[in-house]
């Protein structure tokens, strides 16, 4: 696949697909500009190149062209952040944005109208494809965070260009980090699973029990299993039917050689509140009424151990109820060892929303070797799944 540094885009229009869904407050300022600035090395380079950029992006899940999905909002900080003055198409398909897109120049940049405003666009329909088409001469994927979804402008669209296609810098970076965990990674290889469920992560377990060495299963997923092999847990979090499949996991990742690090001690609490009065635990003799929000100290050093002797780490999900501070401890010292682990020369990809959310909180993100910007299409690559936005650019 190519990327948008194997072309020149000297005179030319570059239709690129960027993922600008963020977050917005209600005054509609971003909080958080971190994929804005992720697509802009992609979006320098065209400019660079002599070229221009149209781009096309969704914002959230609109019903009927809301004004608080208008990526009008996102004019001005875009503007700030390439230090380009970014033109604005109030319609992504109209007959007034084909006459922008013809009057574009070299070195301008266009915005789109939030493609949802389209119910097309989610439906992977060819004719709204076709029409976004005419924008460009060449077609470029940057979005991750929509790369796994089938839609008319991350799938449907790269047919229109059979040629003319590539991968932005974003989505190509995205790529070869996830493959550095699941096909070029140095071992010892240690994979943190966290959150609530077991059965949103078995997929990905079953699929990376193969190319990991250790496996630390955290949050209340954790509590799955701990019942399973006998333990008491009050009133924590559990899948009742999912103790049989987590038996079978450990009994796979015993199979597999693979050593399963589960919590030995928890914050337990009375219950699911910021002022909840808590102790420390062990995780099997959790007391009827109470449950386990945090892990325990004994497991952060049990945690640390693993971490500090890995060579490749990837973390997804946290293993506390961190956004509570009580709760957060866990979450933080496990941050902190994987950027201590990183400093001497280990490799961390961290993705999967809560995770990238606890890494910005505790300001961690420029302290391991890299961010995901998609959490769902990060989970499926680690699936093994083929994204259909990157398939489309094969």
């Amino acid at each position: 696949m190519k990327t948008v540094n194997d072309i020149n885009f000297k005179e030319k229009k570059a239709l690129i697909r960027v993922d600008f869904n963020v977050p917005l407050d209600a005054s509609f300022n971003i909080t958080d500009d971190t994929r804005i600035r992720a697509a802009k090395p992609t979006i320098m380079k065209i400019l660079e190149d002599g070229g221009s950029c149209v781009l096309m992006s969704h914002l959230g899940r609109p019903k009927n062209k809301e004004n608080e999905f208008s990526l009008k909002h996102l004019v001005k900080p875009l503007s700030d952040v390439l230090g380009v003055q970014v033109k604005f198409a109030d319609d992504c398909i109209s007959e007034n944005t084909s006459k922008m897109v013809s009057n574009l120049k070299s070195g301008e940049i266009l915005l789109l109208e939030n493609l949802r405003y389209y119910e097309e666009e989610t439906k992977g329909a060819i004719t709204f494809a076709e029409k976004l088409s005419k924008f460009g001469d060449v077609y470029v994927n940057d979005a991750f965070g929509t790369a796994h979804r089938a839609h008319a402008s991350t799938a449907i669209i790269a047919n229109f260009f059979p040629e003319n296609k590539c991968l932005g810098l974003l989505l190509a970076s995205e790529i070869e980090n996830v493959k550095k965990v699941l096909e070029t990674s140095e071992k010892p290889v240690t994979a943190i699973i966290g959150g609530a469920k077991v059965s949103s992560k078995i997929t990905i377990i079953e699929n990376i029990l193969d190319k990991i060495d250790h496996l630390i299963i955290g949050g209340g997923m954790a509590f799955t299993f701990v019942k399973a092999l006998g333990g008491k847990i009050g009133s924590s979090l559990v899948e009742e039917d999912k103790q049989d499949l987590a038996l079978e996991i450990l009994e796979e990742a015993k199979k597999k050689n693979v050593a399963v690090h589960l919590p030995i001690d928890a914050i337990i609490a009375d219950s699911f509140s910021a002022t909840a009065n808590t102790r420390v635990e062990s995780v099997g003799d959790i007391p009827a009424g109470w449950m386990g929000l945090d892990v325990g100290p004994k497991t952060n050093e049990l945690f640390a151990k693993v971490i500090r002797d890995s060579k490749t780490i990837l973390w997804n999900g946290p293993v506390g109820v961190f956004e509570m501070e009580k709760f957060a401890e866990g979450t933080i010292v496990l941050g902190k060892n994987i950027a201590k682990a990183t400093q001497n020369g280990s490799f961390s990809l961290v993705g999967g929303g809560d995770s990238v959310a606890a890494v910005q909180k505790f300001n961690l993100t420029d302290k391991v070797s890299y961010v995901s910007t998609g959490g769902g299409a990060m989970l499926e690559m680690l699936e093994g799944k083929t994204l259909p936005g990157i398939k489309a650019l094969m």
